[in-house]
């Protein structure tokens, strides 16, 4: 089939290259022309891994392209993606103007019959909204020209991306005609090879199973950060309580995981939609208005822990703190959101100056923060820490799970390690030398020198 994809940031460029893999001529457009150029010199403007390579292969052979022209990307294309962004909006819900103007382009160009697939993450009823605009613009060229509208919602995980459109877990499809969801059945059926995991449902329902999918996960997280603060208060171990938990068929282990808060382009965003959305419609998600704000003050908390660590050291005006991880999630260039952001601005309010270091999201930290008083760009963990007070693991990259622990302790001027991530065990820190706190455990370094607890 000749697809078009509208929109190459993570959705859109895996999306289009995916299908190419698997044999369909794809077009990728983007209104961004520097971006488009970037892609067609063999440049990927995203960090998302074993991308870069399906890319290459696939413009090599012909089956993917690149271009900012609407008029050559939708002329022949039997289906087109829309995969554009659907920011937030100042009420909290999502925005549609790309969506909208998006399908509007495609029905000033589109020459015969069309489906046009919402790839973007959209609120219920957007898919009707797309129809009528469609409708609007080709009644305004008096074309009679058939077009079907499907709601076809992603499911990829920044850093496991390609992967994910691979072997998805699940493809749904939200059609309101069998002849359009024969047609989608038929497009993905290279995917479904080994384990039939196609899902056709009715529009509205498959767009809301994304946001409801969103929202769980979200809640997960929520809870489990929430549950930490008790845990530390009555001197539990979230991280034992997370396997207990976990070993329950019916509850799992996967994001169980106490931390410093989610960020991205989805979750956040994804979460007040939905609670938009479901006050437009007079009805209050009371639980997830709570998953919001238990994210947002959990992004305080490891600040908030370092400043209290330093509250009877004379403050954090003149000390330097690394901070290990910037980009929201490992395996991602992705700050949307990221509570390391949060972090960095709490620490400089303190007085603190801040020495940052993340493989891969460097720049994309540099371009979002205006102002670089108190901040030192470092090129590994190992500058970072140098001279450092104390070390703030806020990213859990691989890299950063067997540091020399000993070279570590000798570099800093402090000795105080804050894990977000709780990628360390306690007493081995402790022993290692460190002060060492994490999230919804007790503080072994307060243990040791003043009770001389052990802990199992």
């Amino acid at each position: 089939m000749k697809l078009t994809i509208i929109g190459t940031g993570y959705v859109g460029l895996v999306t289009g290259t995916c299908f190419a893999e698997m044999g369909h001529h794809v077009t990728c457009l983007d209104i961004n022309q520097e971006k488009i150029d970037t892609l067609k010199q063999g440049q990927i403007p995203i960090y998302e891994p074993g991308l870069e390579e399906i890319v290459k292969r696939n413009v090599s052979d012909g089956r993917l392209q690149f271009t900012s022209d609407y008029a050559e990307a939708v002329k022949d294309a039997l289906v087109c993606f829309l995969a554009v962004p659907t920011p937030e909006g100042e009420d909290g819900s999502a925005d549609l103007k790309y969506v909208l103007q998006a399908s509007r382009q495609v029905a000033e160009h589109m020459q015969d019959y069309t489906v046009i697939v919402d790839k973007s993450t959209v609120p219920v009823g957007t898919a009707r909204q797309v129809k009528t605009v469609i409708s609007e613009e080709l009644e305004k060229r008096s074309a009679n020209i058939e077009f079907d509208v499907v709601s076809n919602p992603e499911f990829l995980k920044e850093g496991n991306a390609v992967a994910d459109f691979m072997k998805p877990d699940r493809v749904v499809i939200g059609v309101d005609n069998v002849r359009v969801g024969a047609l989608m059945k038929e497009l993905y059926a290279p995917f479904m090879l080994n384990h039939e995991r196609l899902i056709i449902m009715d529009i509205f329902s498959a767009e809301m199973t994304k946001y409801a999918s969103n929202a769980m996960l979200a809640t997960r997280i929520s809870f489990m950060n929430d549950l930490s603060h008790i845990c530390e208060t009555v001197g539990a171990d979230i991280n034992k309580v997370r396997l207990g938990m976990g070993s329950d068929r019916r509850i799992g282990n996967l994001f169980l995981y106490p931390g410093i808060g989610y960020g991205g382009s989805c979750f956040p965003k994804d979460v007040k939609a939905l609670c938009k959305t479901a006050k437009k419609n007079g009805h209050s998600l009371s639980i997830l208005e709570a998953v919001d704000n238990v994210n947002n003050e959990q992004k305080k908390l490891l600040g908030n822990k370092i400043i209290s660590y330093y509250a009877d050291k004379g403050g954090l005006e003149d000390k330097t703190i690394a901070l290990w991880g910037l980009s929201f999630k490992p395996e991602t260039d992705d700050i949307r959101e990221a509570p390391a952001l949060v972090l960095i601005e709490q620490l400089r309010a303190e007085g603190a100056t801040v020495r940052l270091f993340d493989p891969v999201s460097m720049d994309n930290v540099k371009r979002s923060i205006a102002n670089h008083d108190n901040i030192e760009w470092c090129n590994d963990e190992m500058e970072a820490a140098e001279n450092s007070d104390a070390i703030a693991l806020v990213t859990e990259w691989r890299r950063f799970r067997f540091p020399d622990y000993t070279a570590l302790l000798n570099s800093m001027k402090g000795n105080a390690f804050f894990d977000g991530r709780n990628q360390h065990e306690p007493l081995d820190m402790a022993g290692r030398g460190f002060d060492y706190i994490s999230i919804g455990r007790r503080d072994v370094y307060a243990d040791t020198k003043q009770k001389g607890l052990a802990i199992i």
